[in-house]
């Protein structure tokens, strides 16, 4: 099939690059012509796992190109895909400037039959409106689909190329045929293709982000419980776990969610539902929960330094908000980072991929190391934020003797309690029992 992706962020990215990897002729579209410059010499903006590979292999082969020209991608593609940013305004709804704004151009550039593909997430009603932003000026038929992207980030190639669902709201038949016949070769092992009407497919999306997010949160109160009547989260995470309605997923416990979807979508869904008058008093729980939670170990650090930060000096490791990704929006780390720099502490932080997005956003503000242990160097504690692999087995006795004190604040408990104890370190993680040297 030809197909234009419209925005090459981290989804429009990876669905033209796994588009294209099943032998579909791919165009992607970016208004960026520095950065579609840099696509076409082979360059990848973002970092994920794996994706270099597959955009690399099918530029080669010709079935991945770049353009800034709408009007010439989307001539001869029979879908196009919109995969256009959705940010937050100041109340919180998603802005569809973006998308609405292409669905207007799109009404007076199409000239046959395409099938418009909401790729992006966003809130109920959504396909209505880009339908009628189409139409008002389209003189051919069009269909309009909402097909929301379910991409975990470190991950997100292989959620693609092998989806566990994927889920397709359509009112006509020949857009349900379409959109079948694009997926087939992704669910080849007999994983459903969900068809919904397009209302139903974009709750979806929220609805399960905001699960996950209700999920994690929770876990967090219970390992804060923990905390007060001396309990061990570990255990409870696998007596809960064990249960099959509950599962073993999101339930590890640390300081708070961030990323580009979890913090922005809740937030939407809490709108989406304030719009119509109901009154979703979870979501309003998870929101607050979540903004405390990603500082709350800061008042730990404090106390363990007799309420005096000034002049110390804190190693940070981790600052995208998750493993496997360079993305830092609404990273705790951040949140962390702002309490302790305002207490007077500095900063010497390092993450494998995540430096060079928060040195546009802080510049000199915290310092940068060029690994791990460099940021150890004459520090007085260390701070985790973000559970890389590479921080899961260090040298511990190389740590403790670059530390001036050997004291670990664990936001995301990478070690065992009986480890830290025997190592002689000061240990302070989520929802277990402290361990003071």
């Amino acid at each position: 099939m030809n197909i234009a992706v419209v925005g090459t962020g981290y989804v429009g990215l990876v669905t033209g690059t796994c588009l294209a990897e099943t032998g579909n002729n791919v165009i992607c579209v970016d208004i960026n012509q520095e950065k579609v410059k840099q696509m076409q010499a082979g360059v990848v903006p973002i970092y994920e796992p794996h994706l270099d590979a597959l955009f690399e292999r099918n530029i080669k082969q010709g079935r991945l190109t770049f353009t800034t020209d709408l009007a010439s991608a989307i001539e001869n593609a029979s879908i196009i895909f919109l995969a256009l940013p959705t940010p937050p305004g100041e109340d919180g709804s998603a802005d569809l400037s973006y998308i609405l704004g292409v669905a207007n151009d799109l009404g007076k550039l199409i000239k046959d039959y395409k099938v418009i593909v909401d790729k992006s997430t966003v809130p109920v009603g959504t396909a209505d409106k880009v339908r009628a932003a189409i139409a008002k000026n389209a003189k051919v038929e069009f269909d309009v689909v909402s097909n929301p992207e379910f991409l975990r980030e470190g991950f997100a190639v292989n959620d693609f190329l092998k989806p566990d669902r994927v889920v397709i709201g359509a009112s006509s038949d020949a857009a349900r045929k379409t959109m079948e016949e694009l997926y087939k070769p992704y669910v080849r092992q007999g994983n459903p293709i969900i068809f919904m009407d397009e209302r139903s497919a974009e709750l979806t999306k929220y609805a399960a982000n905001a699960f996950l997010a209700t999920k994690i949160t929770f876990m967090n109160e219970i390992a804060n419980l923990c905390e007060k009547v001396g309990a061990d989260v570990d255990s409870v995470r696998i007596g809960i776990g064990s249960d099959d309605r509950i599962g073993k997923r999101f339930l590890f416990p640390g300081i708070g969610y961030g990323g580009s979807c979890f913090p922005k979508d809740v937030q939407a869904l809490a709108k989406s539902a304030a719009e119509v008058k109901y009154d979703f008093k979870i979501l309003d729980a998870v929101m607050e929960i979540n903004e405390k939670q990603k500082t709350i170990i800061i008042p730990r650090i404090k106390q363990h330094f007799n309420n005096d930060l000034k002049g110390k000096k804190i190693a940070l490791w981790g600052l995208a908000f998750k493993p496997d990704t360079d993305d830092i929006r609404e990273a705790p780390a951040l949140y962390l980072i702002e309490e302790l720099t305002k207490a007077g502490a500095s900063v010497v932080a390092y993450d494998p991929e995540g430096m060079k997005n928060v040195k546009k956003l802080l510049n000199d503000k915290i310092s940068y190391a060029n690994d791990e242990y460099e940021a150890l160097d004459g520090a007085d504690a260390l701070l985790i934020a973000t559970e890389w692999s590479l921080f899961r087995t260090p040298d511990f006795n190389r740590l403790g003797s670059l530390l001036k004190n050997k004291v670990i604040f664990d936001g995301r408990n990478l070690y065992g309690i009986d480890q830290m104890r025997e190592l002689g370190f000061s240990y302070y993680s989520i929802g277990r029992e402290d361990v003071k040297s």
